[in-house]
């Protein structure tokens, strides 16, 4: 029973970076750039779930409706600082948006200082349910439900709808589908937007999860960034499949052999890249 309770931790951890590595698997995917800072986005999201914490959904809300606010626009501005650079290749989309990333990090721990903050989840939300001899949080149970209606409108939305065909068309041939009328660089930035609202998205809820703190952003970061290798840059299929392995390594690990624990996801990551290298870039 154990080993199944620490399971479903793993499934919420993985879906909780899901939440955040398939926005930065987007912005990959439509504009070819390596966001680093996305996991600045996380922190943002978590730390905007600190100050809207009240004990209240109408909290949470709120903390969801502003975070999505600040995570579009920080999209948009991400965008146009990083669409004159793409002719530069990838190194230079690291070395800005890792320089984006230092810049508010600074700025978070001059304004919320260096400790860990508190962000409690609202009160209907708090207590636990029996799971066998194990008391488990409805919180937890609640972010599961949640973040799987996400996975789940994130793919319908890039595959059923007509803003993912727009999608789709840019990422296989952004020329092409500027050709035919498709206004590619309206469809990036949006995209950029969108997966720019997921990270802080992830943020906000998994709040109470992790905890907004100095640190986090880097921690969700490199995570994310094994996810989408994992899973191969741009498919979102592979970015949930990879987000719920590493979920599961990162918390049975501990659990089974916690003195390895650290080394065990090297040793999954590096596995997948012998055997699956071609999975590394894959279409939306």
């Amino acid at each position: 029973m154990t080993y199944a309770v620490t399971a479903l931790d793993g499934l919420a951890f993985g879906l909780l970076l899901f939440t955040v590595a398939a926005g930065l698997s987007l912005i990959f995917g439509v504009l070819d750039i390596l966001n680093l800072a996305h996991g600045s986005l996380y922190l943002a999201g978590a730390y905007c779930a600190y100050l809207f914490s009240d004990g209240s959904l109408a909290g949470l809300a709120a903390a969801l409706a502003v975070g999505g606010l600040a995570g579009a626009a920080a999209g948009i501005v991400l965008a146009a600082v990083t669409r004159p650079l793409t002719r530069y290749g990838h190194l230079a989309h690291a070395l800005a948006t890792l320089g984006i990333a230092f810049l508010a990090a600074d700025a978070f721990t001059t304004v919320f200082g260096g400790a860990p903050l508190p962000a409690d989840p609202p009160d209907a939300l708090a207590g636990s349910v029996r799971l066998g001899v194990h008391g488990y949080p409805v919180y937890r149970l609640a972010f599961i439900a949640v973040a799987a209606v996400i996975a789940i409108a994130v793919h319908l939305i890039i595959t059923r709808t007509r803003a993912g065909a727009l999608v789709r068309a840019t990422v296989n041939d952004p020329a092409m589908a500027a050709a035919t009328g498709v206004p590619t660089g309206l469809v990036q930035t949006a995209a950029v937007a969108g997966g720019a609202v997921l990270a802080v998205t992830g943020g906000v809820l998994g709040a109470p999860l992790l905890g907004p703190a100095p640190g986090v952003d880097t921690t969700v970061l490199v995570l994310s960034l094994i996810v989408v290798v994992i899973g191969g840059a741009g498919s979102i299929p592979g970015t949930l499949a990879g987000a719920l392995l590493v979920g599961q390594v990162q918390t049975l690990g501990a659990l089974a052999a916690p003195t390895t624990a650290p080394f065990t996801l090297c040793a999954v990551l590096l596995l997948v890249l012998t055997l699956r290298p071609r999975q590394a870039v894959r279409p939306i």
